[in-house]
């Protein structure tokens, strides 16, 4: 009798998985941390415009938005977030 393995039981299919899982915990640091950059700047009483708030949403890349989250506990105004 042969042996049946499932695609679910495959070594690609839990790399793929893994994979995905990576992906996931990534995109969801980079949205805690734009998250957060936001709400630095508005408990420290600093408007956000829309168009801020969706650059800052959109970005995916942690040490962007690592720098950014930083800028904001100093700037005076949220468009400063982007000025280096």
């Amino acid at each position: 009798m042969s042996e049946i393995r499932y695609f679910f039981n495959n070594p690609v299919a839990e790399k793929v998985r893994e994979e995905g899982r990576v992906e996931g915990r990534e995109e969801g640091r980079a949205e805690d941390r734009s998250e957060i950059t936001l709400e630095i700047l508005e408990w420290r009483g600093i408007r956000v415009s829309g168009a801020v708030r969706e650059r800052v949403l959109a970005c995916t890349d942690l040490e962007q938005l690592k720098i950014w989250s930083q800028r904001a506990i100093h700037v005076a105004r949220a468009e400063d977030l982007f000025s280096g």
